[in-house]
C-alpha cells in the first residue's frame, strides 16, 4: 500500500509539472488561458517615443502595459504596430526584469515577446513560473495565452547576450502536495 500511495503520488506530482500554470487553485481555472488578445492595451512608462514611420512605439522607465487583467512590467518595450486600419498593435517585446501577472499567476524572465496575433507569450533567461507556492524555473518558457497551456525547458535559445541561467541548462521546481490522511 505505500508503494502505491507513492506511485500515486509521483504521479500527482509529474502531472502537476506538465499543466501548472492550467490550474488556479483547487478548482480546474484557466488563468493565462482565454486570454482576450483582442482587448485594449493601455501603457503607462516614463517615456514613450512614437516612431510613425516604423509602425512602433519604444517605452522606457518603469514601463507597465495591461490587457485584460494581464499586467507586463519591465524597463524597456517596443510596441509593433499596424496602421492599416487604425492602430493595432502586433507585438510587444519587453526587456529588463519582465514580470508577468494574471490573477495569482506570475511569470519572470529577462526578456519577453509578446505576439499578439498567436497569442504567444515567450519569455528567455532566468525565467520562473510561480502559482501559489509551486514555482518552476528554466532558461525559456512559451506561454499559450489560448489554452492557458505553458511549456518551459532549460535552455535560453535566443536569449540576451550575456544573461545568465540559474537552471544550468535544466528546468527546476517546487509542487505543494495537499496533505492526505495516511492510507494503510
Amino acid at each position: 500500500m505505500i508503494k502505491r500511495s507513492f506511485l500515486v503520488a509521483s504521479a500527482a506530482v509529474f502531472i502537476a509539472t506538465a499543466t501548472m500554470l492550467t490550474y488556479a487553485g483547487p478548482a480546474p481555472a484557466q488563468v493565462f488561458g482565454g486570454h482576450n488578445s483582442n482587448a485594449p492595451v493601455n501603457f503607462d512608462a516614463g517615456r514613450i517615443e512614437v516612431q510613425d514611420r516604423a509602425d512602433r512605439v519604444v517605452l522606457s522607465g518603469a514601463v507597465r502595459v495591461e490587457q485584460a487583467g494581464l499586467v507586463l512590467n519591465s524597463a524597456r518595450m517596443t510596441v509593433a504596430y499596424n496602421s492599416s486600419n487604425g492602430i493595432q498593435v502586433d507585438r510587444i517585446d519587453a526587456s529588463g526584469g519582465v514580470t508577468i501577472r494574471k490573477g495569482g499567476d506570475t511569470a519572470n524572465g529577462d526578456t519577453a515577446i509578446y505576439d499578439l496575433d498567436r497569442r504567444l507569450i515567450t519569455l528567455v533567461g532566468n525565467v520562473t513560473l510561480t502559482q501559489g507556492s509551486n514555482r518552476l524555473s528554466g532558461g525559456r518558457a512559451i506561454v499559450d495565452l489560448a489554452s492557458g497551456r505553458s511549456t518551459i525547458d532549460g535552455r535560453s535559445s535566443g536569449g540576451v547576450p550575456g544573461a545568465t541561467q540559474s537552471s544550468g541548462g535544466r528546468v527546476s521546481g517546487t509542487f505543494t502536495v495537499p496533505q492526505r490522511p495516511d492510507q494503510q
